[in-house]
């Protein structure tokens, strides 16, 4: 329980603030201000189960700093998408946690110093079709693994070479994930084919990869949203946090 609103409770029970005041507190209690540029919603991760992410871009390194950490001050573990490697190495300096910061996906996971990640909960699979849709892939890896999810990878298993698919996808079902998320370009086939294929729902991750015409990820998009294989859902383009929160929490239902 966050140590403020424990204070509060023990104030109310004191008979020290009012039952009335302790309810409009109570309201407000779930944001933060920070600055005149954020107002942060402190109670997003007891409420979805899903911890916080701070989109990075367009934010100055100080920004991004200060949110980052009062977050921590909140919360075991924050994400941080979309991270430039000057950003990446201001937090590292700026707030006490530890930083992994992964120059593929441009994600920095932070976790407070001192704190122990939870046991896992659920599996589930991440497919890449090519090697440049690891940047998508690697967020959805992230976001899984910050929600104590764990994760079964094949990369760079895409239709050109298909016979490159039939190794993760037996080690996915050996690890019996709840579901797949798969990230491609071009013209986005490969999840179409691998719904076709697993017992699982599959979440279909489009990326800007590609030449010309659809080249910044619409061709894949609309492919995919164009399937006849049952069981495939669609995130937007490049979307791997989105992918990567709805595959961990069907993961965490269903191992419950």
């Amino acid at each position: 329980m966050d140590d403020s609103l424990e204070q509060l409770l023990a104030d109310v029970a004191a008979g020290l603030v009012p039952a009335a005041d302790a309810a409009d507190r109570l309201r407000r209690f779930g944001y933060a201000a920070v600055g005149d540029y954020a107002r942060l919603d402190l109670s997003r991760a007891a409420r979805k189960g899903v911890p916080e992410v701070v989109y990075a871009a367009g934010k100055t390194s100080e920004q991004l700093v200060a949110i980052a950490g009062r977050f921590l001050q909140h919360g075991p573990v924050v994400l941080c998408s979309r991270v430039s490697p000057e950003q990446a190495a201001a937090l590292a300096a700026g707030i006490d946690a530890d930083i992994d910061y992964d120059e593929r996906s441009h994600v920095v996971t932070a976790r407070r110093a001192g704190s122990v990640p939870a046991p896992t909960r659920g599996a589930v699979g991440v497919l890449a079709a090519g090697t440049s849709d690891l940047g998508a892939a690697g967020e959805a890896v992230a976001m899984c693994r910050a929600m104590d999810v764990s994760v079964v990878s094949g990369f760079d298993v895409g239709v050109a070479g298909l016979h490159r698919l039939a190794a993760p996808l037996e080690e996915m079902r050996a690890a019996e994930v709840a579901a797949i998320i798969v990230a491609a370009g071009m013209e986005g086939a490969l999840p179409s084919v691998v719904a076709g294929l697993v017992d699982v729902p599959v979440i279909g991750l489009p990326t800007a990869t590609g030449y010309g015409l659809g080249g910044k990820g619409e061709a894949a998009l609309l492919g995919m949203l164009q399937s006849c294989s049952p069981g495939l859902v669609v995130v937007n383009i490049d979307n791997g946090i989105g992918a990567g929160v709805t595959a961990a929490l069907i993961a965490r239902r269903a191992s419950a």
